[in-house]
């Protein structure tokens, strides 16, 4: 095993073998911290950006944290009962994508998976500068370098999925049970000491007044709506994530679907009561938080205070555990590891979304295959680095990135709910028992309901994010969609201009001019001059370019000495330049009829070390790249091992070797050598 490959397994793990894909399927209590990490750890910074919003209209925008909260709530659940028909119809994991291309066609389809990509590289990049943002009350050492610090943490998370998903599930499901724990035990002491205990608990900015913008003081009249629905649909961030697990439905243990709507029903109870409860315990502790960007300020006595940014998260676990320190920093560690967690929903959603995007010709096909590990390894490296480049040029601000978030999500959720209105419909016009007919009318009005409630909140959405940077989440999606078609129409171009013909498979070449490139006589160019011989061709010769008449001499005297029955040929060349009277003279060759062939023939070093490479072969690499782009042009390399070789030809022995020995790998990258199907040997 050479060095890369140690370091590669190392990082990534041993490799598996197809074979051993169902080794990787996943429990509900591992599925649940995989695919829901998203929507549950998002209760940590949306009741942050609603009490935010709400800050602009000054003390006075707290009372409605509630009814925002509330109605945020009604829209999961709207959410989570319409995706619970979506994974009983639509088992295969396209989730959202297969439901709109199959019911409202490859457009459709085209848009609801141009908005999910967006959405989930801003899922990554939100919820870690969400992580950094609260790691900042603990490490304060943080401050100034936001952005560095979550771009580290991406790749970390990266290096964790390259592992396969249920090894990073099993890592991931501690903190996430933790924070479960930690924000429910919060909200349960919390109330209990209240109402309980009648203590009067107070946050730490309970004192203190706020000021808002003057846009929205007083709180009446199209300012109130203007601003609610701007709480409303940054709180509507606790939604993200819930479709992650239609998309990876075939991530389950069988029965699949049950199983995945089971866990979708998990998430949602989880979700909802631990949204509700810090957002009570926000309003009974007089939390208040305001607009790092200045549009609204801490008073005190009606004069202006600066106050350290803190958390909704982190003045609360201060507050309910006063009086037990471990609780305090357990919520903060629980909830700070969860949001960096929380891009793991991603980093599965992405990666499965893009192979079968792959697969029907709107992305790259490489990022439909698995690699070592059974993960789709392309797809994860792609979308750790779009999001690595937001948290950089964002710097990590959760406030900045936040105006760019839910837009993709809700465009999913309206258009797939719309697709299942469709199934449901189509499927009635054939189903014949009353029984099933009245599930399907249920799941027909469920699913109405959830695309009536997610397009009026798209709506909102869009009109109260758009010129605060929902535009360029709009125009990313835009861009997207159009890559992705591009890239179909070039795949179908590419199939048709390929495509075999009734004659292609009896047209044979009428002429072979076969033309070998000599810089040298030695052994590598007799090889090339015999394999030339050997295949026959119409006509056989030898060119040899002069940069130099005494070199060039000497070449043609050690020519003719060898006595070869193969002309050399002597081209001028008064630049001193190689590539160029080679290329024309091959092109001079090609004549009018279409079915001649020049074939070129190319000595070519092999060698053992990439420093070798780096000494030879490099005016040969420049002429066969140049050849391929001419018409009726064929280029053969002829290797020639030179003694260093052997090092290289060793390693690779060894590598094959110990594939084929490690039990239940091998097959994916070696080959489909007979061997016993459970992997051992």
């Amino acid at each position: 095993m050479n060095a890369t490959d140690f370091v590669k397994r190392l990082l990534v793990g041993r490799k598996l073998a197809s074979a051993q894909l169902g080794e990787t399927l996943l429990p509900k209590r591992i599925a649940l911290p995989v695919f829901a990490s998203d929507a549950l750890s998002s209760v940590a910074y949306a009741p942050d950006e609603i009490l935010l919003t709400l800050s602009l209209a000054g003390i006075a925008g707290f009372a409605f944290s509630w009814q925002i909260a509330l109605a945020v709530a009604a829209v999961m659940l709207i959410v989570v009962l319409s995706y619970r028909q979506t994974v009983h119809a639509y088992p295969s994991g396209g989730g959202d994508y297969e439901v709109a291309t199959v019911n409202l066609g490859p457009s459709a389809g085209l848009v609801v998976a141009s908005a999910l990509m967006v959405d989930y590289v801003l899922t990554v990049a939100v919820s870690v500068s969400s992580g950094v943002q609260n790691a900042k009350a603990i490490f304060p050492f943080i401050a100034g370098y936001e952005g560095v610090w979550a771009a580290g943490l991406i790749v970390l998370l990266m290096a964790m999925n390259l592992r396969g998903v249920r090894e990073s599930g099993s890592v991931f499901a501690v903190p996430t049970y933790g924070f479960m724990i930690g924000v429910l035990g919060m909200t349960i002491w919390g109330l209990f000491r209240i109402y309980g205990l009648n203590e009067h608990l107070q946050a730490p900015t309970a004192g203190y007044g706020v000021t808002g913008s003057p846009e929205y003081e007083p709180l009446v009249g199209l300012a109130m709506v203007v601003l609610m629905a701007r709480a409303f649909s940054s709180g509507c961030a606790a939604l993200t994530g819930v479709e992650a697990i239609s998309n990876g439905v075939p991530a389950f243990r069988e029965p699949k679907s049950k199983n995945a709507a089971t866990t979708l029903a998990l998430l949602g109870g989880i979700a909802i009561t631990m949204l509700g409860g810090i957002v009570v315990l926000a309003n009974l502790t007089g939390l208040k938080l305001i607009d790092p960007d200045g549009h609204s300020h801490f008073t005190q006595n009606g004069v202006r205070v600066e106050v350290p940014h803190e958390t909704a998260m982190g003045q609360l676990a201060k507050t309910i555990f006063d009086t037990f320190p471990l609780g305090f920093y357990f919520v903060i560690a629980m909830t700070m590891i969860i949001l960096f967690l929380a891009a793991n929903t991603a980093f599965n959603g992405f990666p499965v979304l893009g192979s079968i995007l792959a697969k029907d010709g709107f992305l790259p096909r490489a990022l439909h295959t698995r690699g070592d590990r059974l993960a789709f390894s392309n797809g994860i490296l792609m979308l750790a680095s779009a999001a690595i480049a937001l948290v950089l040029i964002y710097n990590a601000s959760v406030t900045a990135l936040i105006q760019l978030y839910v837009v993709g999500v809700f465009v999913s959720f309206t258009v797939s709910q719309f697709g299942m209105m469709r199934h449901w419909t189509r499927q009635l016009k054939t189903e014949r028992d009353p029984k099933v007919r009245a599930t399907m009318m249920r799941s027909r009005v469920i699913n109405a309901i959830g695309l009536t409630g997610t397009g009026i909140v798209l709506l909102i959405v869009l009109a109260a994010k758009f010129i605060y940077g929902a535009y360029l989440a709009v125009i990313a999606m835009a861009a997207v969609f159009l890559l992705m078609g591009g890239i179909r129409n070039h795949y179908a171009k590419v199939e048709r201009e390929t495509a075999v013909g009734p004659m292609d498979a009896r047209l044979l070449p009428s002429r072979v001019r076969a033309v070998i490139m000599v810089q040298e006589v030695n052994k590598p160019t007799m090889r090339a001059v015999n394999f030339a011989r050997a295949t026959r061709a119409s006509s056989i010769e030898a060119v040899t370019v002069s940069i130099d008449d005494a070199e060039t001499r000497a070449t043609v005297a050690k020519w003719d000495s060898q006595d070869m029955e193969v002309p050399l040929k002597v081209i001028a060349s008064p630049y001193r330049e190689v590539t160029g009277p080679f290329l024309n003279y091959v092109k001079g060759l090609r004549s009018d009829n279409p079915r001649d062939v020049v074939c070129v023939y190319i000595p070519e070093y092999i060698v053992g070390h990439w420093w070798e490479q780096l000494l030879h072969n490099q005016t040969g690499l420049i002429l066969k790249t140049r050849l391929n782009f001419m018409q009726g042009v064929m280029v053969t390399s002829v290797p020639y091992q030179l003694a260093s070789s052997k090092y290289a030809i060793d390693r690779a022995q060894r590598n094959v070797a110990a594939a084929w020995r490690r039990p239940g790998s091998g097959q994916v990258r070696v080959g489909d050598r007979p061997r016993d199907t459970t992997g051992v040997e």
